[in-house]
């Protein structure tokens, strides 16, 4: 088990395997001209199990699998079969835009995966065009349905941001109340050299939570290991699911940050918002070195994690990390 110099227990990796994607949202990948990784430079599904199964000698019990837009890497879904048969004990979860999931829920639970969590920033097919520059506002709502008939926990990450879907508060509460979801609210945060962060873009989780008490009667949700996360959950009175208000501006969480991150070219970042990074890549493709290094370089690096809201508060007037989103894994 690793604890950090802080006193953080890391259980969490995040591991991009691509950092391709099919939509272009305006926060993250706006820019058409945006260079993608050289393939030769994309870690292998065989490197990224060695990188699962070195995780899991450290003690990390979940790891998510991002992109970019996972699923359009070919044969992602045998990927999960090989994370299924090696690592059987690792609790597997994917982040995804849902616009490709449809068939592909019943093999995702077969294969063990019983957590996805699906980006949507509005309920309007007409703004998610705009938000995302592309039509698949119905692609995601189908996804999000296969997802709930076939007994998938869902978990909807809205990124907030004042002037394009904080008058969409009353929807997103409503589609909560009906659907068994998880409905939370991500403080849009000046990441990427294609942000368009500006301060008065941010809507603040204290707002929303305010806002949200005058449509609902919620009531805080007690933390536990299971829901041990950056969010802060409610639940809304005769409701089926709850929202979560995730504020890494306003009111950080950084005391209990328990993850790392793998960019899909093999750099580790140990924090979202620092552009340090271990590269991973060239020590396990090293004739010399290979996976047993990379567990070293991972264990060292961990411990050495640093608290993301110093980072932020030099940077604030500016973008935080040099990368696109979509490049750093979610």
């Amino acid at each position: 088990m690793i604890v950090d110099s802080h006193g953080r227990v890391v259980r969490y990796m995040r591991l991009s395997v691509t950092d391709r994607c099919n939509l272009r949202c305006f926060y993250c990948r706006s820019c058409e001209d945006l260079q993608s990784i050289p393939h030769d430079h994309i870690l292998t599904y065989e490197e990224m199990l060695s990188l699962a199964k070195a995780a899991q000698q450290m003690k990390v019990e979940k790891l998510r699998l991002t992109g970019g837009e996972p699923f359009v890497r070919r044969d992602f879904l045998a990927f999960l079969g090989m994370l299924r048969e090696d690592c059987p004990d690792l609790d597997v979860r994917i982040t995804t835009n849902a616009t490709l999931l449809s068939g592909k829920v019943p093999a995702l639970k077969h294969l063990g995966v019983k957590r996805v969590n699906i980006s949507l920033d509005t309920m309007s097919p007409a703004k998610f065009q705009e938000i995302t520059g592309r039509d698949m506002f119905d692609r995601v709502r189908q996804g999000i349905d296969d997802c709930l008939h076939y007994g998938l926990k869902v978990k909807i990450n809205v990124v907030a941001v004042r002037g394009v879907n904080d008058d969409e508060l009353p929807a997103f509460l409503d589609f909560a109340r009906t659907h068994p979801v998880d409905v939370r609210f991500i403080e849009f945060m000046p990441i990427g050299c294609a942000t368009r962060w500006k301060g008065s873009s941010t809507w603040k989780s204290s707002e929303i939570l305010a806002d949200a008490t005058k449509y609902a009667t919620l009531e805080p949700l007690p933390r536990s290991r299971e829901t041990d996360g950056p969010a802060r959950m409610f639940s809304i009175k005769d409701g089926q699911g709850h929202i979560g208000l995730i504020s890494p501006l306003t009111n950080h969480f950084c005391d209990t940050c328990n993850r790392l991150r793998i960019t899909s070219d093999g750099k580790l970042r140990t924090c979202l918002f620092s552009d340090k990074e271990f590269n991973l890549r060239k020590v396990m493709r090293h004739p010399k070195l290979g996976p047993e290094a990379a567990l070293r370089v991972m264990r060292l690096a961990a411990i050495n994690k640093p608290i993301g809201h110093e980072l932020l508060r030099q940077k604030i007037n500016n973008q935080v990390c040099n990368k696109v989103m979509s490049s750093i894994g979610g």
